[in-house]
């Protein structure tokens, strides 16, 4: 049996002078279970120290450097970066991270286009891994249990989203896994194309090891981003919803919009996108450049999920929504479309944007696909491919997801 103490493993002989508190915990490596969470004998004094002095002395592990990929500026590949993750708070989780997937925003982020990247940036926000080390308060997960992080690794906690379990929808301040700073507004926080990363255990999700986890990794975007509108319109059996795109997001709206009972048509600009769009459990198909198919589909869905980040006619996807149906924007293209008031006025239908979902329903979501078996459609590559898989994203050259296996450097 080998002893870890904060993590560290140690010798039998190293044990005294290591256990400098009662706030340690014994646990068995195989297993990964506590052996005792009985307090440590009290050390001579000269041994003695404070959680604050632990901390200082960094037992709970010292700041790590992180082996990663980023964007240096707007206009630059990506390249090998290396950076310093923060020391592991006591409510704090360290994830070896196994695998990320490549979200279309990393490319607008990575680029500048949407006129707020800071940089260098380390992009990824769909990150899968295994927990490495905890802080000494941390409660939710041990070592070895398998994770993800999603689009946000904090918020303030104390506004009314956040209290309510919609932290994506943060009133203060957002803080988003990268291009985004800490709660301090001043720290930068870099997302999963690296080795590791610290999280606060509060936004840190447990992932069922049934389940592919390559697959897995964009569920943590892709996944509840289409999961959390259908659900907030409570779409379900007798509704007809149209999904626009067939992508990294809409291959995922067309899964949980069938698993959750609806009659689902795939909207797109492809015909090659038919075949795929019915083995995904698609009823129906509908080509928007034939206007016969177009005119036929007047005033059809209850709802249309829009998943597309390029420019698009909205008006016409408006005139396919019946009286009080809703048209739902998840992608962003990078100018805004106009939408003429009479696409909406007649017959009473909605506009809305929806975010991704909070820490509970994203959990809720990873739970669902759990039970029903749903993972996303995925191509690997290594670290270093990352550059030729953006070039590919923007030619739509992917079923459905890149996803990096972040130890095939």
């Amino acid at each position: 049996m080998r002893i870890i103490i904060g993590g560290v493993p140690l010798r039998k002989d190293e044990l005294w002078q290591a256990a400098l508190s009662s706030i340690h915990r014994l646990e068995r490596i195989d297993k990964g279970d506590v052996l005792s969470s009985r307090p440590l004998p009290l050390m001579p004094k000269q041994y003695y120290a404070s959680v604050a002095q632990i901390e200082q002395r960094n037992l709970f592990g010292a700041a790590m450097k992180a082996q990663a990929y980023a964007a240096l500026s707007a206009t630059t590949p990506l390249e090998p970066f290396e950076l310093q993750r923060r020391d592991v708070r006591p409510s704090d989780v360290l994830i070896e991270i196994l695998y990320c997937g490549v979200c279309h925003s990393d490319i607008h982020q990575a680029r500048g286009e949407w006129g707020n990247s800071v940089y260098p940036m380390v992009p990824g926000h769909e990150i899968v891994g295994r927990v490495a080390k905890v802080g000494g308060s941390a409660k939710k997960f041990s070592v070895g249990d398998l994770v993800g992080v999603g689009c946000m690794v904090d918020s303030c906690r104390a506004c009314p989203s956040c209290k309510g379990g919609e932290e994506q929808y943060c009133g203060g301040h957002l803080s988003l896994t990268y291009n985004s700073t800490e709660q301090d507004q001043k720290t930068p926080t870099h997302g999963g194309y690296s080795s590791h990363i610290v999280v606060d255990e509060s936004f840190v999700l447990r992932v069922d090891p049934k389940l592919d986890l390559r697959a897995v990794a964009p569920l943590l975007c892709a996944g509840i981003t289409t999961y959390s509108p259908l659900k907030h319109w409570k779409i379900g059996e007798g509704h007809k919803v149209g999904v626009l795109g067939l992508g990294g997001l809409g291959h995922m709206a067309v899964k949980f919009a069938v698993a959750f009972g609806a009659e689902v048509t795939v909207i797109s600009t492809s015909r090659s996108k038919e075949a795929d769009a019915r083995r995904l459990g698609a009823h129906h198909f509908l080509l928007s450049t034939e206007q016969d198919q177009v005119a036929k589909a007047s005033c059809r869905f209850d709802f249309v999920l829009d998943t597309v980040s390029g420019s698009h006619d909205l008006n016409a996807v408006l005139g396919m929504i019946k009286l009080n149906g809703n048209l739902v924007l998840v992608g962003v293209p990078t100018e805004a479309p106009p939408i003429h008031p009479f696409s909406i006025i007649m017959p009473r239908r909605s506009v809305s944007g929806s975010a991704i979902g909070g820490i509970r329903e994203t959990q809720e979501m990873l739970d669902f696909c759990a039970s029903r078996d749903i993972v996303s459609d995925v191509e690997m590559i290594r670290m270093s491919q990352i550059n030729e898989a953006y070039e590919r994203v923007l030619k739509g050259d992917v079923r459905y997801r890149f996803v990096i296996d972040v130890a095939a450097r």
